[in-house]
């Protein structure tokens, strides 16, 4: 018998790297400080919650993490490629989808030609083949319809398939831009305010699919809704005024002094 090799088998797997890290990201607008040496990471597989009273730097920092705010100093860091600091055009390709607070889909478009608007990045067959609807451009294009079909069923969205945006309701519409940020197949999806406008039967749904999606992917969670994070997430992550104020578990968290002054301006 091979002693290095049973050392081998008994060895255990190295870890992931982080879906994403934030290192030491500061933003500042002009004369607004509006992020100071923020860092967190989330993990794949893991659900983060991020929160903060308003005005606490929560929409920064999904911004900074989609590219939408340039840091001022630190980085941001994607395990594809090792790559930090992306633009907004180039998430897909490392790896991470999101959905955004306003939904965000396409009028003219059915629901089903929306999400797989989110395949932007797969093979298609070459514009030239679906242009002139050769095999390879219908092959490739009839893959991605079947699995926008499939990502509707999944989220139990299907019937609203053949509808526009304008005729389903606004629950289903959060659904869809779901559906469509999976199709992409990322390993990190980065939700902002999931919870809003949503109805308690709904919550309880959305809630189930994430903790079905964490299975695949880290997810992080920007909410106010304290009652759908809780609940929900393995940690937290507390802003208060562009800085991290608190972090750990939803019960760490629920009795510092110093999140609850943050929340409630009460003097600990």
């Amino acid at each position: 018998m091979d002693p290095e090799g049973t050392a081998a088998q008994g060895a255990p797997a190295a870890p992931e790297p982080p879906s994403v890290e934030l290192d030491n990201v500061s933003v500042h607008f002009g004369g607004i400080q509006a992020l100071t040496s923020v860092s967190f990471h989330v993990a794949h597989g893991e659900i983060v919650g991020l929160i903060g009273p308003n005005g606490a730097g929560k929409t920064t920092a999904f911004n900074a993490i989609c590219g939408f705010v340039r840091p001022t100093s630190g980085t941001v860091r994607f395990p594809a490629g090792h790559r930090a600091n992306l633009r907004p055009s180039q998430l897909a390709r490392a790896g991470v989808s999101r959905t955004l607070q306003g939904i965000g889909l396409y009028p003219h478009l059915t629901v089903l030609e929306n999400v797989m608007a989110g395949a932007h990045i797969r093979p298609r067959g070459g514009y030239f083949f679906s242009f002139l609807a050769l095999p390879p451009g219908i092959r490739a294009e009839r893959a991605i319809r079947r699995d926008a079909v499939a990502q509707l069923e999944r989220l139990g969205a299907a019937r609203y398939a053949r509808r526009l945006p304008s005729e389903i309701p606004y629950g289903v519409s959060k659904k869809v831009a779901v559906a469509r940020a999976l199709m992409c197949q990322p390993t990190l999806l980065l939700l902002d305010e999931p919870a809003s406008g949503l109805d308690d039967a709904e919550l309880e749904e959305f809630s189930s699919l994430i903790v079905e999606l964490r299975k695949h992917m880290g997810v992080l969670l920007v909410e106010h809704d304290m009652g759908f994070v809780m609940p929900l997430v393995e940690r937290l992550v507390v802003l208060d005024f562009g800085v991290v104020i608190a972090t750990g578990t939803p019960r760490d968290v629920q009795s510092n002094p110093t999140v609850i002054e943050a929340y409630l301006g009460v003097q600990s």
